[in-house]
């Protein structure tokens, strides 16, 4: 038995309360009342699902206006001109002094008569493009990432790796990371492992000030040491995805919320980061060179 014939049955044979049948059934009360005077009226037709297409369309292109298109598209093609839809649009405001139609309507119609075969969209190869430096210390990554605390405090880490061996070259905990943190991080990894000779960071306002109309603390350092800088576009954090795709990210993090927390007296916390699996950067030639840290002027 059909759903519409089982409801009009419950409330006309089984005498049934209509607000109770519309409740069990999940319609409305309005609708169960249209579809009873409508039984009434027509019998056993009414019950018949009908389409809900509008018996009307007053935007609809007329047969004159089709043929008309498809005629301009085959002319346009014979001549080996363009036959888009906007050139026919085009031909079509010419004949008639304004716009019969819209130029998505004419592809529409196109597209209906066999003119246009669809073709899903491909994604582009810039999407698919990856990376990966060919030494360490050739280029390191830096992006920041918002962490909650065992107890329920916000941290921001801040990570820096090395793009070629994934070596977490510093990982710092701050409640607010500012620009003047970057630089200080990038100096004492450097003093550490040597400088790289790229960086590639976010484009958060910490590592990036051009929405600033100012060139950022970490730019300017960067540049004076002769260290190519390169940060990702807005919208595209999947450039440094080697951060937060690094597979010693989630032990950091627990790590973190059980045993390090930033302090309130200072204004960052560090600990040494737990050991990983990459290759170690201290028996691999640095890109950069030996180069001393230069004295930071304060």
């Amino acid at each position: 038995m059909d759903r519409s014939a089982f409801i009009v049955q419950a409330v006309l044979v089984e005498r049934r309360s209509v607000r109770k049948v519309a409740k069990e059934h999940g319609i409305s009360k309005t609708w169960l009342y249209q579809l009873l005077a409508r039984y009434q009226n027509e019998g056993e037709a009414a019950l018949i699902r009908r389409s809900r297409r509008p018996h009307h369309t007053p935007t609809k292109v007329g047969p004159e206006l089709e043929n008309e298109i498809v005629e301009l598209r085959k002319q346009l093609s014979d001549f080996g001109t363009d036959s888009g839809a906007d050139t026919i649009h085009t031909h079509l405001v010419r004949r008639h002094g304004r716009a019969p139609c819209s130029v998505s309507t004419v592809w529409r119609v196109l597209s209906r008569r066999g003119f246009i075969v669809p073709e899903p969209h491909k994604r582009p190869k810039s999407a698919t493009c990856r990376f990966e430096a060919a030494l360490p210390n050739e280029t390191w990554q830096m992006d920041m990432t918002h962490f909650c605390l065992g107890g329920g405090e916000g941290a921001e880490i801040l990570n820096v790796i090395d793009d070629y061996s994934r070596l977490c070259v510093a990982s710092k905990a701050f409640y607010v990371t500012t620009a003047a943190d970057v630089v200080t991080t990038f100096y004492e990894a450097a003093a550490q492992y040597g400088f790289p000779a790229s960086v590639l960071s976010d484009n958060g306002c910490i590592f990036v000030a051009s929405a600033r109309g100012d060139r950022g603390a970490l730019a300017t350092e960067l540049a004076t040491l002769g260290i190519v800088f390169k940060h990702s576009r807005v919208n595209h954090p999947q450039t440094c995805g080697k951060v937060s795709r690094d597979s010693t990210r989630p032990t950091r993090s627990s790590w973190r919320s059980r045993s390090q927390r930033p302090s309130r007296h200072c204004k960052s916390a560090s600990t040494p980061s737990p050991p990983t699996t990459t290759t170690s950067v201290h028996t691999a030639p640095r890109a950069a060179g030996h180069r001393a840290p230069p004295t930071r002027l304060e």
